[in-house]
């Protein structure tokens, strides 16, 4: 190793360290949103042993992330052995030690990259160090890394750079006519490792074409091969062109509202405009008040102005990949971040059932974003002509400020109670935020008791929530139970939670409440089963019930309430709408026979019905 690489080589790791430690606030956080399902009540990552038994069965237990995220549940599983539990500071040290490695291997690939494009070698130094430090200390990374389940991202951003990295070594070494095949070796595996992480690490192709049209040029050892390679990305480039037009969107599609949400394709891609051009304001202006971690508060674009800023954030989408066409030769660097942020978007802000917005979305994607800022700011100072001292201060500041930035949001991250708190305050319209709340002051006082002494505190966000969120019935449905606990529900209570069942789009986060609602109830708290049979009902309306959901309502009605004679209407939706071979049917005629309503089970038997009911 020379004495240039290992200077670098100590210097990478030691920024590497000292962007970690601004996360270590963070780790007396706890679980938070998709933590629980996928890390708190996941039973597949309680790995007791450690041997290959305990891991095979983690591997082939079922996830909520599917089988292709089976990398990062290894991972949790060992972070749960690890820890003896469920120890939140055990997972989010491992999700600190994964970003450490990353900023690491992000200072090797901008120095490959710099050198690639032909910046001096005595710039690149301290040049790939820099942009590695802006995107390690980024206040919008804080979410991904403290965050436990974006371990799913944040360890394919991890081996996605190190994919880059091998096919940026492979194709300098075929354009100088040396031996390429370890590189592209390496550039496969990590890229199946990356797959093994997250699915949308299947935009590596697209960063590689990106580099090819910008920093690389198409360039090799001799003119057949440039020509070959020019032919293959061409031929890749029109197949999967052919594939997301004839295969992705007819599959995924959907000109009325999608499943379980409130916005159907169009909508939801004339959305991702307001939300890319959000992701770069934050990116640009790195205030934590400007970044709310919850983003429920997003409303669908119904048309190009509806609302205004629509339209304005589409142009400015097009006019950036404009201008990073156009300079692709005389600005390469430039015109590589412009692409490789919005092409890391590109599964997430398409077609696809997803949410309309995620901090974590711009974890890869931000490398783009700051190596077109990097170069903008190295044009800026080389045409105002400053000088080098007074640019090395300029970045030292912009660094300082974003570190500061950083570290001020990850004490926030620090205990669930400010998380929540502050996320009231920087989005108040969102629903999830205020559940946060609430969900936190009761976790402090101890969990569902009458004598919480944080109870009051808990059901007072859920006031505010229910107000300033109503496109959401979830605050409603807490305010309910919470008032319950304390014996104070009143009529009121659950007629307002009715009316606004009845209105409210019935998208994931408002369908859960009706599960919660049957938990608690089950679980001894005193609901009022009039009340609570209403929402029943006021939900099987709706649309989108399951026959395995009616089911659960005619088994919880039957055993549960004193009003067993109404369970029969759910069993019977749920026969008539499950299908013939589900099996559905005979278990809850075999339920019914074991309850003593032999007559109920007759009456669900014979040939399929036609229900005109719900």
């Amino acid at each position: 190793m020379t004495s240039a690489n290992r200077r670098f080589l100590l210097s990478s790791m030691l920024m590497a360290l000292l962007a970690g430690v601004l996360f270590l606030p963070g780790l007396g956080g706890g679980f938070v949103f998709d933590d629980e399902s996928n890390i708190v009540n996941n039973q597949g990552i309680r790995l007791q042993v450690l041997n290959v038994e305990g891991l095979h069965d983690v591997v082939f237990s079922p996830q909520p992330g599917g089988i292709t995220r089976v990398l990062p549940t290894v991972t949790f599983a060992l972070d749960y052995w690890r820890g003896g539990g469920l120890n939140p500071a055990v997972f989010k040290a491992t999700n600190i030690t994964i970003h450490v490695l990353t900023a690491f291997v992000l200072a090797w690939f901008f120095r490959a990259l710099l050198l690639a494009a032909k910046i001096a070698p005595a710039r690149v130094q301290w040049a790939a160090l820099a942009l590695a430090m802006m995107w390690a200390v980024h206040p919008l990374q804080v979410s991904s890394v403290l965050y436990v389940v974006q371990r799913m991202q944040t360890m394919s951003t991890l081996f996605l750079v190190l994919a880059l990295l091998g096919y940026l070594k492979a194709r300098v070494a075929q354009i100088e006519g040396r031996r390429t095949g370890t590189g592209w070796l390496l550039a496969l595996l990590f890229w199946v490792l990356a797959l093994g992480c997250k699915e949308d690490a299947i935009l590596l192709p697209a960063y590689a074409l990106a580099l090819e049209l910008t920093v690389l040029r198409f360039a090799a050892a001799s003119p057949p091969q440039g020509r070959a390679l020019r032919r293959a990305y061409l031929l890749a480039t029109m197949l999967g062109t052919l594939a997301y037009l004839f295969v992705v969107i007819p599959h995924y599609w959907h000109w009325d509202a999608y499943p379980g949400r409130e916005f159907s394709s169009w909508e939801r891609l004339l959305t991702q405009g307001r939300v890319l051009c959000m992701y770069i304001g934050q990116i640009l202006v790195p205030l934590p008040r400007s970044m709310p971690f919850y983003y429920d508060w997003v409303e669908p674009s119904r048309g190009w102005l509806q609302p205004w800023t629509t339209l304005p954030a589409i142009l400015l989408v097009l006019v950036l990949l404009g201008a990073a066409w156009k300079l692709r030769t005389h600005r390469p660097l430039f015109a590589l971040g412009v692409f490789v942020f919005f092409a890391g978007h590109f599964v997430t802000s398409n077609v696809l059932n997803l949410e309309l917005a995620f901090e974590h979305r711009n974890h890869f994607p931000l490398i783009g974003a700051i190596l077109a800022i990097g170069d903008l700011l190295a044009w800026g100072a080389r045409r105002l002509e400053i000088r080098p001292q007074m640019a090395a201060l300029a970045a030292g500041l912009l660094l300082a400020g974003l570190s500061v930035a950083g570290f001020s949001r990850a004490v926030v991250w620090s205990d669930p109670i400010s998380l929540a708190t502050k996320s009231t305050e920087i989005a108040p319209r969102s629903a999830r935020a205020w559940i946060s709340l609430s969900r936190s002051y009761l976790a402090l006082g101890g969990g569902h008791r009458p004598d919480n002494p944080y109870l009051g505190q808990a059901i007072d966000a859920c006031t505010q929530g229910a107000a300033a969120a109503p496109y959401s019935v979830s605050c409603p449905a807490n305010l309910v139970i919470y008032k319950t606990l304390q014996g104070t529900v009143t009529k009121a209570d659950w007629g307002r939670l009715h009316e606004r069942l009845q209105h409210v789009a019935m998208g994931p986060q408002n369908r859960q409440i009706m599960q919660a609602l049957i938990n608690n109830a089950a679980q001894g708290r005193a609901l009022d089963e009039d009340g609570l049979i209403r929402t029943i009902e006021i939900f099987s309306q709706r649309g989108g019930t399951s026959p395995r959901e009616f089911a659960s309502f005619g088994y919880f009605i039957m055993e549960k309430t004193h009003q067993p004679e109404k369970a029969l209407h759910y069993f019977e939706l749920a026969v008539d709408r499950s299908p013939d071979n589900s099996g559905l049917s005979a278990e809850i005629r075999a339920y019914l026979r074991s309850m003593g309503r032999t007559e109920w089970a007759e009456q669900l038997e014979g040939p399929a019905r036609t229900h005109t009911g719900q």
